[in-house]
């Protein structure tokens, strides 16, 4: 009776796990749908500052959109996650379009700097993240963008500032102890170039 009763509990837990999984697919998909619409509502204003930093809308609009999703899907005040580069403390840009503004600008200012020295898109766009400093150090190395190279240039920044870069001393942070910036930065955003090129292209 016993052996009977597990074979008939059986179909019943795959069809709760079914359901279970059918609900974690709907749910993710309705977050990645909202996530997209904040970032399709940055369209524009981000295809502004592009034509006015002198950058292609179309070619670019997809890497900026690829970073805003990497900062911050969209949300807050600051989705560019661009206070720092204008050398205020971390979100203090508490107006979208002004985050928007200084981030493009930000990148448009990596990209000619990488641009000048010879460096490949990925350098620039980790860039973003670690700053021109990034780009001078890819280029004295005589290499291009790869997460060891970035690994040993956050190894660099923290040995200079060891009290400054220490992922609050979190030895589970992912990132310790290369706690400047993040070194997969560049591969997380150029995965997402992709789906970000599909928006524009269904968008503009």
């Amino acid at each position: 009776m016993k052996k009977r009763r597990k074979i008939r509990k059986l179909p019943i837990l795959i069809l709760v796990i079914m359901i279970v999984y059918i609900g974690y697919l709907v749910t993710a998909k309705s977050i990645k749908q909202t996530e997209q619409t904040r970032l399709v509502n940055y369209l524009p204003d981000i295809m502004d500052e592009l034509e006015r930093n002198d950058l292609e809308p179309d070619e670019f609009a997809p890497v900026l959109l690829a970073i805003m999703d990497q900062e911050s899907h969209g949300k807050g005040n600051d989705p560019m996650q661009s206070s720092e580069s204008a050398g205020l403390s971390r979100n203090e840009i508490t107006d979208p379009t002004e985050s928007i503004k200084q981030g493009v600008f930000h990148f448009s200012e990596m990209y000619r700097y990488g641009e000048a020295n010879g460096v490949d898109l990925d350098t620039i766009i980790q860039s973003y993240n670690m700053g021109p400093g990034y780009i001078d150090y890819v280029v004295s190395n005589e290499t291009n963008h790869s997460e060891d190279i970035a690994k040993s240039y956050s190894e660099y920044m923290v040995e200079k500032s060891p009290d400054l870069y220490t992922c609050n001393n979190d030895k589970l942070n992912f990132r310790y102890p290369y706690c400047y910036g993040d070194y997969t930065y560049a591969g997380k955003v150029t995965a997402k170039i992709e789906d970000m090129n599909k928006i524009v292209e269904h968008h503009s």
